[in-house]
């Protein structure tokens, strides 16, 4: 696969972010990442500021709403695009419930106008990539897992706009034959996720002594993936994965949330000292559980690993150690992002 021109769009959020940093540093993609974000509440330019000098000349952000059809035809023109992976997406649960209606608009017609586009470059165009997620097959019972034929069973307007669009991607190689590979993937945490997340989230509040906000009775079960695992797994597929085919990326490690908020607490009060009260557990607070909350999710990788001998390399203990020390170790990024002078920065370089 030779992609000269990669599309990334959604590049300025946390997993298109920790996705181009990874991709410019190997020694097998010589090309150019065009990276297309609308620059939502969740996308911050800052997490690539470093990236035009690290790498000149092959790298080039415009700002975007994928939404937008002919803005992004003009962008795939001048930059000769070849090649896309496509992380914009609303993503947020919560946000969902409250606003399913932008979920529609940029996971579905924002696909399609992707899709449309990249089919129109003919035999020029190499792949497309179609990030999704775990939540497009629903909740598990307490065992099994997810595999790629399981039933798409969505429960929230989030997971139903993702499954909707992993549709339309399939629909789209098999019906005019547009080289495709989708991933979904289970939870991801690592550097640079805003702070509406479970771990970015339950980190900064037991830092400030704030309540640690935990659904119901805490035992919803989430498969976790470092996201630079889930980076490595993306460029595989890109390169070896078979078109049209669909693989799911899991980090074989079942966690419920209050377990995982128990360990940030104890984290914290090894690196950063305990509190003058004691130790930070005694701030968990559990709270009423949101409308349509999945219990369980777990993925199956096992197509991933035999076919492109792919696994993850971090367990969760020592992911979330370096997770919880990066916050811990950007505490201007951190500030700016709660203030809101990120948006101010956006504007004095990018306009509103």
């Amino acid at each position: 696969m030779n992609i000269r021109n990669l599309m990334v769009t959604g590049g300025c959020g946390f997993i298109g972010s920790n996705f181009i940093r990874y991709l410019l540093d190997q020694e097998d993609f010589t090309g150019r990442i065009v990276n297309v974000d609308k620059i939502t509440y969740a996308g911050n330019p800052e997490n690539l500021a470093d990236i035009p000098a690290r790498h000149p000349g092959r790298y080039v952000f415009e700002r975007a709403d994928i939404c937008d059809f002919d803005t992004l035809r003009e962008i795939f023109r001048k930059h000769e695009i070849d090649g896309i992976c496509h992380f914009a997406a609303e993503s947020h649960v919560d946000r969902s419930i409250k606003r399913p209606g932008a979920f529609v608009e940029t996971n579905i017609l924002g696909t399609y106008h992707l899709l449309e586009i990249a089919r129109a470059a003919g035999d020029r165009f190499v792949l497309f990539h179609h990030i999704s997620t775990d939540e497009v097959y629903g909740s598990l019972g307490k065992r099994g897992l997810f595999r790629e034929t399981t039933p798409y069973r969505p429960s929230s307007p989030y997971s139903a706009s993702k499954a909707a669009s992993d549709h339309l991607v399939r629909a789209y190689f098999k019906t005019f034959g547009l080289p495709v590979t989708l991933s979904n993937c289970s939870n991801n945490y690592g550097p640079y996720q805003f702070p509406e997340k479970l771990i970015p989230l339950m980190t900064l509040y037991a830092l400030e002594r704030k309540a640690l906000p935990v659904y119901g009775d805490g035992k919803n079960v989430r498969d976790w993936l470092y996201v630079e695992d889930h980076c490595k797994a993306i460029w595989r597929i890109m390169k070896a994965g078979r078109r049209g085919q669909t693989y799911n990326i899991g980090g074989n490690m079942e966690m419920e949330n209050i377990s995982i908020v128990e360990m940030i607490c104890d984290i914290l009060d090894e690196t950063a000292g305990t509190l003058r009260g004691g130790p930070r557990r005694r701030l968990i607070t559990f709270v009423k559980d949101r409308p349509g909350h999945d219990r369980r999710y777990a993925i199956d990788f096992t197509k991933l690993r035999k076919e492109l001998n792919w696994t993850p390399a971090e367990s969760f203990r020592t992911g979330l150690e370096k997770t919880v020390r990066w916050y811990l170790d950007h505490p201007g990024w951190i500030e700016r992002i709660r203030t809101g002078e990120y948006r101010t920065w956006i504007q004095e370089q990018y306009g509103s």
